[in-house]
């Protein structure tokens, strides 16, 4: 339904959390190197459960490689920098869903190469830093996919 992209993401039970949310969505995962983590990490595998054999996870060693395999119709950056909100967006199946590492975000090369129209941000109080990424991707994928009226939903 949704590829969901982890740009160079460095805390391993983050990933793990992220892979059962995609098993239990139905979206694919893509993880665009370095990674903070080997893919066999205990802490990746304790977060992720038994998930992993239930989710679709690719490795990818740019976000160059991601977008010329994928071709995703439309990418949506998520960063504390953009403009629109995540609920203000239309998604639709086949949109990327791109999030930055823990400690730093997307970088401002990434966000300007895909345009500011592109970037949105999830609402937090005025003084806050930043959302855990798990949560923000949780976040981001249901409201996604209760506009596609949670197809494929048991």
């Amino acid at each position: 339904m949704f590829h969901i992209v982890l740009y160079q993401p460095e805390i391993p039970p983050n990933t793990g959390n992220i892979i059962r949310l995609c098993a239990n969505t139905g979206s694919d995962l893509h993880l665009v190197r370095p990674l903070g983590f080997d893919l066999d990490d205990r802490k990746l595998r304790r977060a992720g459960l038994d998930y992993r054999e239930w989710a679709s996870v690719s490795s990818h060693d740019s976000l160059e490689d991601f977008c010329a395999l994928v071709q995703p119709p439309r990418t949506w950056a998520l960063s504390t920098r953009g403009a629109l909100t995540y609920s203000d967006i239309v998604y639709t199946p086949g949109d990327a869903l791109l999030f930055g590492p823990e400690t730093r975000g997307l970088p401002e090369d990434v966000l300007d190469a895909l345009g500011r129209e592109a970037v949105v941000r999830l609402p937090m109080a005025a003084d806050s830093r930043s959302l855990n990424l798990s949560n923000t991707v949780a976040v981001v994928v249901y409201e996604a996919w209760r506009q596609q009226g949670f197809g494929g939903m048991r």
